[in-house]
């Protein structure tokens, strides 16, 4: 947890020829504009503030790269990509943004792997499809991937554990965790598996991915 709490801000790029060129390894969030993405990063960096969350879906036009390391070292960076999918945003806007995430998904060479966010009670939407039909063959590769399911605190258990199988059934051969920023559910597991992404190397343990809730009611 103390490596993602020094998370910085670093650059932000409109276009992928403004991104930098970075020998090191890169995680990308994405997701829709209401899934809960800057709350996410916010809460694994222990940062109110790093990632912008705005009231509004969709104001986020750039990517946005955030440096890891301590004593201001960088050796690792988050990527947070624009949100897709909210209807107020123009459909030429939403057709670029469509385009330079794809190119950036299939071609950013530092990229180690990607985190889809989803909220559980809208599930996987078509534009989610895609995505994960885009990266299919660079997680046959070896691209890591999680599908998280976030505001998991407004699931019960019976709907958790039916959002848990799905997701892991449609995770492209990647993991599938519950999160909730407000419970803090989910937020070392994810720590542990950003880490070992970064550095394989590195003994990190194991996260606890933890068995489908039992269906018994309320949370």
């Amino acid at each position: 947890m103390a490596w993602l709490h020094t998370a910085r801000f670093l650059t932000e790029a409109p276009q992928l020829q403004h991104l930098p060129d970075l020998d090191l390894p890169e995680i990308a969030f994405v997701g829709r504009s209401n899934a809960g993405k800057s709350t996410c990063i916010n809460t694994l960096t222990q940062q109110k503030r790093l990632a912008y969350a705005s009231k509004t879906p969709g104001r986020t036009q750039s990517i946005n790269l955030f440096a890891l390391g301590r004593q201001n070292q960088t050796d690792a960076i988050l990527a947070d990509l624009p949100g897709y999918g909210y209807a107020a945003v123009p459909q030429q806007a939403k057709r670029r943004w469509q385009e330079v995430m794809a190119n950036y998904l299939v071609s950013r060479p530092n990229l180690r792997g990607v985190v889809l966010l989803c909220d559980p009670r809208l599930g996987l939407t078509e534009l989610d499809d895609a995505l994960l039909e885009l990266i299919r063959p660079r997680v046959q590769q070896g691209l890591h991937f999680l599908l998280l399911l976030t505001k998991a605190d407004k699931l019960n258990r019976q709907e958790a554990s039916k959002a848990l199988s799905i997701a892991r059934l449609n995770s492209a051969g990647g993991t599938a965790l519950l999160f909730s920023a407000l419970k803090r559910q989910g937020i070392e597991d994810v720590a542990l598996i950003l880490r070992r992404w970064a550095y394989p190397e590195e003994a990190v343990p194991e996260p606890a991915v933890p068995a489908e809730p039992s269906p018994r009611g309320p949370l």
